[in-house]
């Protein structure tokens, strides 16, 4: 049976998938190409399709035509009228107007487009007054270079995603190779995902260059990012979330290429080197002494002639980063991240100012292929004691998702859980420090947060990966960037309210390949009857557009489970 029938397409451009129909993943994944999901109860789960989503799928090759095709053979009736003439208007807006450098002044770009009247009509907007455009051409307007960030993110905002043809310089050349023999003396390879990773970011005709690529947590981003470093030749600046990963990337640099210490420099809170090859932390570039003041460290932008700039966990991406981005748009530009889902509704300046989405593979094929480990995710419902639900009862609404969040039952349902997966790699990830503290005290196990000392947590991850440490509690600091290959289990006892970023990277701290069946269990504990379970349904909206299905057990008072 195919995908036909388990949509409903609605004229407000959301679509209800049907979870009940038999190829409703199938269905959800095609979805999942040109729209978002944003609600996933039980029966139906709601998309959207947004400009951005569109103009997302354009630059990976989708045409209006395409998108139109899957929208009938996915509904149930037939497509509401208007939608497709609304869906082909959006994407004709994708590449409309181009941008390019002048013949005339290199200190000049052109905005080009095919429609006279949409340059009368950019002549005229508020949002663009300050950039000093001016016609040079029928069917040409022109600026200063200095606003080519601030053309491109004003024109998406008005519904116009500009086509960046303006060139790169080429940074300062450096010499990259990779090594000729990898681990275990296997010479090292690219996957061939990876490779075409690479191709499409470098893409064809001046069209890349610039842009996001989109792959899980254990699928190797980094070796993307190197490999993009390795295609251009050139000086570059990598910056990342926190100083455990920037210690990962110059590990994997040394490990992987010809590059020697001397070439290869950190720029954290520790160090402050800048090489040919710099990796640094979003922090240090966004440190100031006091609000309001200048950030000290965001001249490193500047401080070489860098040809490429990748932003690892692209989606971390601060305010400040997005504005000093603006103004280095002549630098090819790579982000790389496991969701596009970003808290702060900022995915337009992601799109406009790092690039559109240039490649993504699905999690449940890269798991088909034996690239991740397959996950099963459990949903425990925990039920609090009697006293405990009366202090709940009576508390204020945000209270009451921090008493659900730090419900003491999670200790005994945790233990019980370490018990079940005795051997095994297991993670507990919570988001108070209070109550991981007590986990910590109830579990025998050492905990990691944001105080641990960058020393010590490189200790006890380098002891989980050795296996001499079977268990480990870290806070927040682990979400992003942390490479612990051998977990295969992770117990999460709270989450930052409805965060999908969070739970997707999460869940992408045990994706790496196992050994034997290549398996990984993912449990969220959530207090039963409780304003938390509201917000677990929505941290698991991303896990579930990636095809992930969560089965719910009810934990009963004397540790029995009902499924």
């Amino acid at each position: 049976m195919n995908e036909t029938g388990s949509c409903i397409v609605r004229r407000d451009r959301t679509v209800l998938l049907d979870c009940a129909h038999p190829n409703s993943q199938t269905a959800g994944r095609k979805l999942g190409v040109f729209a978002e999901l944003v609600k996933s109860p039980p029966a139906y789960h709601t998309y959207q399709i947004t400009p951005l989503t569109l103009w997302n799928a354009a630059a990976l090759g989708a045409t209006a035509d395409n998108i139109i095709e899957q929208l009938h053979k996915l509904s149930r009736w037939d497509i509401p009228a208007g939608l497709e003439e609304e869906i082909r208007l959006l994407l004709s807006r994708y590449g409309k107007l181009t941008l390019h450098s002048s013949a005339r002044d290199p200190g000049d770009i052109v905005l080009r487009s095919e429609d006279p009247l949409l340059l009368d009509e950019l002549m005229g907007c508020k949002g663009l007054e300050g950039m000093e455009l001016c016609r040079t051409g029928a069917l040409d307007l022109s600026c200063k270079a200095v606003f080519r960030g601030d053309l491109k993110q004003e024109l998406t905002r008005l519904g116009y995603p500009v086509l960046d043809y303006a060139g790169y310089h080429e940074g300062q050349a450096l010499q990259v190779k990779w090594r000729g023999e990898g681990e275990y003396g296997i010479p090292f390879r690219l996957r061939n995902y990876q490779q075409e990773a690479v191709k499409q970011f470098q893409g064809t005709v001046g069209s890349g260059g610039s842009g996001v690529v989109v792959l899980p947590c254990g699928a190797g981003k980094t070796v993307v990012g190197m490999a993009v470093l390795e295609a251009l030749q050139c000086e570059t600046l990598i910056l990342t979330s926190n100083t455990t990963s920037v210690r990962q990337w110059i590990e994997e640099l040394e490990r992987c290429t010809n590059l020697t210490e001397d070439e290869i420099g950190e720029y954290s809170g520790e160090k402050r080197q800048v090489r040919p090859v710099t990796v640094a932390t979003y922090q240090i570039l966004t440190h100031r002494r006091s609000k309001g003041g200048p950030f000290l460290h965001m001249n490193l932008f500047n401080e070489r002639n860098w040809g490429l700039i990748i932003y690892d966990e692209v989606h971390l991406l601060p305010a400040p980063v997005f504005r000093a981005t603006a103004d280095i748009q002549a630098t090819r530009r790579l982000g790389l991240t496991a969701t596009l889902v970003r808290e702060d509704g900022r995915e337009g300046d992601v799109f406009s100012l790092i690039g559109p989405k240039r490649y993504e593979l699905p999690w449940k094929v890269l798991e088909q292929q034996g690239w991740i480990a397959s996950v099963e995710c459990t949903e425990m419902l925990v039920p609090m004691n009697p006293e405990w639900r009366r202090e709940y009862t009576y508390a204020g609404k945000r209270e009451k998702f921090r008493l659900a969040a730090v419900n003491p039952a999670k200790i005994d349902a945790a233990s019980r859980l370490l018990e079940a997966h005795q051997g095994a790699g297991v993670l507990v990830i919570g988001q108070y420090l209070e109550q991981l503290t007590q986990l910590s005290a109830a579990l025998g196990a050492p905990l990691i947060t944001g105080k641990t000392p960058q020393r010590e947590r490189g200790e006890l991850y380098a002891a989980f990966n050795e296996g001499t440490l079977p268990v480990l509690i870290v806070s927040k600091v682990a979400n992003f960037a942390v490479n612990l290959p051998d977990a295969s289990v992770a117990i999460e006892v709270s989450g930052a309210f409805g965060s999908r970023q969070e739970e997707a990277q999460r869940l992408g701290r045990i994706l790496r390949p196992k050994a034997g069946e290549n398996k990984a269990y993912f449990y969220t504990l959530v207090s039963g009857d409780s304003r938390e379970q509201e917000f677990a349904r929505q941290r698991r909206m991303f896990l579930t557009e990636q095809g992930y299905e969560y089965q719910v057990r009810v934990e009963q008072p004397s540790g029995e489970e009902m499924t």
